[in-house]
This record gives structure tokens, C-alpha cells and sequence, in this order.
């Protein structure tokens, strides 16, 4: 994590908006106007900004009206492979803090920060991973954390001491709102486990694209198959897919499902092989936008668990 700079920046911040205001006075004592923004209190809060969009929501709850929260990442964005642009590095250097996931799930985030004097807080700190299962991947842990609503409340505590650091006047109102927002995440972790524990016992295998759920699936007691363990569709190769379908036959999984960030063409491979239904999208890497169904991340965990139940009880294979 860094933190230096800050005391800089803040005198950097002070001395612009003082030359603004004597701007301003030479202005009108000429008779002009200077152009304000139409909001100076908005103007002066902080900016953190967070690599894709689950995080800026979780980051929103606990900043409440302190701080702009923005994300890098667009609703529908696919995170793991994300190419930043030049407007991107424009907007990160105008930060005042910087979140991003971590277990290496943003691949480009060291060269995006490179050269920046801008704070960055890993925000999965201190939650126990899951390694990823694989050869290739041996003791590389599942970056998909956030998947489980009780990584979250860790989220969210260190987004509040991170914010506290950055504004430290309103460091309570931050601590208080992530206390809140844990109660929220507790209430819909029981929810996901309530739902889940409704699919019978020999239906509870969790089959998706990616390994993204190994989380979920171990708070809701899923066994988790997957084509590619981390989001990479040229994984798809003919020897996952032939052990996926194996396993979809081998265990009569009634329902199988794909990520909204990816191709499904893969998966209905094994629709197709195996009689399973294609049980629905999923939502993992990115919110939708607000008119969508899954606006928030709250909104996300309850969006899946009811997809995979309505896919996992729906019946016998055909």
C-alpha cells in the first residue's frame, strides 16, 4: 500500500484553490466573471477510484456523501484482461485513492499505477483465499473473493480505514457505514444460504464457465465445475469441455450456467452433449447499469443464487 504524498498533495490542492480565488478577484475587480463550478462543495470532495464496478458500489455504501466514488471499469466490463486507456491514467492521477481487488486478479494494474502519486489500498486483505484448482495454477489463490457476502464485510472495514486515513473528519461516519453495510451483508448471505439449501442434495453441483464461484460455492455447500479456472476463453479447449460433460453426465447436473461478461458458446457445447438445461447468466466481474438486473452488488448475490436455484430445481434432465 502507499501512502505517500498525501501531505503534498494537500498543500498542492490548497495553493490552486488559493490562486483560483485571487483569479477570481482580478476578474471581477476587471469587470469579468470567472467560470465556478456550479457545485464548490461537491467539487472539493475527495475522488476514490476503484477498478471495476462491484467495488464502487461497495466503496459507495461506505462512503456514503464524503467522497466521489468512481470505477474504471464500465457496467458489463470484463475485468481480468482490461486494457486502461489514456483517459483512464488522466482520470487515476486526478485520484485521491486508488482500490483494487488484488490476488492478482487485475493483471494490468501494476504497469496502470506505475509512475503515479496516488495512494492504492488492496481491498482483500486479511480474507482467507481458496486456491485455485489446477497444475498450472497450483497455490495461485481465486481472486472472485467478493463472491462470498462475508469476504465483503472485510471489504468493506478496510475501505473504511483506508477512507478514514484519506478524511479523517468524517472517520466515523466511515466506520459506522461499514458496520451497516456488514449487517446488510450478513442478511444476505443467510438469504443465499436459506435458497440454496432448497436444492436437493444430489443436485448441488455448481457448473459454470469460469472458476469464479468457489467462494459461494463453499458458503452455500456446492460442489464447483468449471471449463477455465480463471476468465480466459481460449481455455475452453476440447479436453475441458469433454470434462465438463463427463462430469454433467457422470452426475446428472441438471442445469448449467455462464458468466455475463463472457461468450456461453462453450457451455452450450455441453447443453448440447449432455441434455442439461442452460440454467441462466450469471453475474460476476461487473455490475449492470441501473436499469439492469443487477445495479448493485447486494443485488448480484441475490440475482445468482436465485438463478442457480431456479436452474438446479427445475426438474429432471431431459
Amino acid at each position: 500500500m502507499r501512502t505517500g504524498g498525501g501531505a503534498m498533495r494537500r498543500v498542492r490542492t490548497r495553493w490552486r484553490r488559493s490562486a483560483a480565488a485571487a483569479l477570481g478577484a482580478v476578474l471581477v475587480a476587471a469587470g469579468l466573471s470567472a467560470c465556478a463550478p456550479a457545485d464548490r462543495g461537491e467539487s472539493d470532495r475527495p475522488v476514490v477510484l476503484t477498478t471495476f464496478t462491484v467495488l464502487a458500489d461497495i466503496a459507495s455504501n461506505v462512503a456514503g456523501d464524503h467522497l466521489i466514488v468512481e470505477s474504471i471499469t464500465k457496467p458489463g466490463a470484463e475485468i481480468h484482461g482490461y486494457e486502461p486507456t489514456p483517459g483512464d491514467i488522466k482520470k487515476a492521477a486526478r485520484a485521491d485513492l486508488i482500490l483494487d481487488n488484488g490476488l492478482n486478479l487485475e493483471a494490468w494494474f501494476a504497469r496502470f499505477v506505475d509512475g503515479l502519486d496516488v495512494p492504492h489500498v488492496v481491498v482483500s486483505e486479511g480474507i482467507d483465499p481458496i486456491d485455485i484448482v489446477g497444475d498450472a495454477y497450483a497455490g495461485m489463490p481465486n481472486p472472485h473473493a467478493w463472491m462470498s457476502p462475508l469476504n465483503v464485510g472485510v471489504y468493506a472495514e478496510n475501505m473504511a480505514e483506508a477512507f478514514a486515513r484519506l478524511d479523517p473528519d468524517n472517520a466515523p461516519e466511515y466506520r459506522a457505514n461499514a458496520a451497516a453495510y456488514r449487517e446488510q451483508l450478513q442478511q444476505v448471505q443467510q438469504e443465499l444460504v436459506d435458497r440454496l439449501d432448497a436444492v436437493p442434495p444430489t443436485q448441488r453441483a455448481l457448473v459454470t464457465c469460469e472458476g469464479a464461484f468457489s467462494y459461494l460455492a463453499r458458503d452455500a455447500g456446492l460442489t464447483e465445475k468449471y471449463i477455465w479456472p480463471v476468465n480466459a476463453e481460449q481455455q475452453a479447449t476440447p479436453q475441458r469441455i469433454a470434462a465438463v460433460i463427463e462430469f454433467v453426465d457422470a452426475n446428472e447436473v441438471p442445469a448449467v450456467f455462464c458468466e455475463s461478461t463472457v461468450s456461453d458458446a462453450a457451455m452450450q457445447r455441453v447443453v448440447e452433449a449432455t441434455g442439461a438445461e442452460f440454467g441462466g447468466v450469471l453475474f460476476v466481474d461487473s455490475l449492470s447499469a441501473p436499469d439492469g438486473p443487477v445495479p448493485t452488488y447486494l443485488d448480484l448475490i441475490r440475482h445468482d443464487a436465485a438463478t442457480i436455484v431456479a436452474g438446479l430445481s427445475g426438474g429432471q434432465r431431459r
